[in-house]
């Protein structure tokens, strides 16, 4: 395969004065709540709202529930295919770093947690889209996801990303909520109690092309479950700390977007199915437009098909034939 792909990774700190770049998906967790007249202030609460969860989870010698803070780094990965010299903005990514106030250390954290990618929105926005139109039941395309499941491996197989990183990512995701999930005896002093679905989801199957497993954990005084994906083993290649600032940071995210779910008044039970109608919930003090939100994944996918899919048909098919 004559195929070269040339990455280039950019990371920026997500503080309260973070602005979003221009090639930064508009529907990205952190890059929506970065907009408007109340920019700066959904930024400081939702990264307070971090530090609190993690210090919480964090609670072995932490009496006073401040001895932690979490940084973030935005981590934008950018392509060049076959030394054309144009990039593509191909994945993006959160790293975690944690502060440890009372011996003044930086601890490395982990990469990962939000995952965002134009490809995804166009295989989900423009082509399953496409693929159903007209037709009286659902289903799914051929090869569906293969190119971007492929292209991923690449990425976390590269030199550039060993050069950055230490461990494979670890990805946060919301449940389904068109899936019911049963809880287990299986308890992890970090993670909390673990949840197991009753079917795979076009998610998981979507993640797992791109060679991550999944398991579902409930951390302690949560209500509901999270959707762990990564690869190797989760519960023994990654420090408690490190679980703690990928569970704190995507939880909160989750409270804002999710609120149905992760901010509901009632604790999933032994049995549970997540219910965005819930109207049991409590809102959080930020602010941010879930409808524009849904109808600008359209816009990305076309960005992806104009800007990426198209022009590089040739060469991506080539890739993913030839692509183990």
């Amino acid at each position: 395969m004559n195929t070269h792909f040339k990455f280039t990774i950019k990371s920026i700190c997500l503080d309260e004065n973070y602005h979003p770049a221009q090639s930064t998906r508009i529907t990205t967790n952190f890059a929506n709540l970065a907009r408007g007249s109340y920019r700066q202030a959904n930024l400081r609460n939702a990264l307070k709202m971090i530090d609190n969860r993690f210090n919480a989870l964090a609670h072995w010698d932490n009496p006073k529930g401040d001895r932690y803070s979490v940084e973030l780094e935005i981590v934008s990965v950018d392509m060049d295919i076959a030394g054309s010299g144009d990039s593509f903005p191909s994945i993006e990514v959160l790293k975690t770093n944690i502060i440890d106030h009372q011996t003044n250390k930086r601890i490395e954290g982990i990469v990962g947690n939000n995952f965002s990618s134009y490809v995804r929105d166009y295989d989900f926005s423009v082509l399953l889209q496409a693929h159903n139109k007209g037709k009286s039941s659902f289903s799914i395309p051929d090869n569906f996801g293969e190119l971007h499941g492929k292209l991923f491996k690449y990425f976390i197989n590269s030199d550039v990303y060993k050069q950055h990183f230490n461990k494979p990512p670890v990805i946060c995701l919301s449940v389904s909520d068109n899936k019911t999930y049963q809880r287990t005896e299986n308890h992890h002093p970090a993670l909390g109690v673990e949840y197991q679905p009753n079917e795979s989801s076009l998610t998981e199957q979507y993640f797992k092309k791109m060679g991550l497993q999944v398991r579902y954990f409930m951390p302690a005084n949560s209500v509901a479950p999270l959707a762990f994906y990564f690869i190797g083993d989760l519960l023994n290649d990654y420090t408690h700390l490190e679980l703690v600032s990928t569970i704190s940071t995507m939880e909160t995210f989750q409270k804002i977007y999710r609120p149905e779910i992760y901010n509901a008044n009632a604790v999933a039970g032994k049995c549970y199915q997540p219910n965005l109608k819930n109207l049991d919930h409590s809102l959080t003090q930020i602010v941010y437009d879930r409808e524009e939100r849904s109808q600008l994944a359209n816009q990305q996918g076309k960005f992806a098909e104009q800007h990426f899919i198209k022009p590089y048909q040739t060469v991506l098919e080539q890739f993913s034939a030839s692509y183990a």
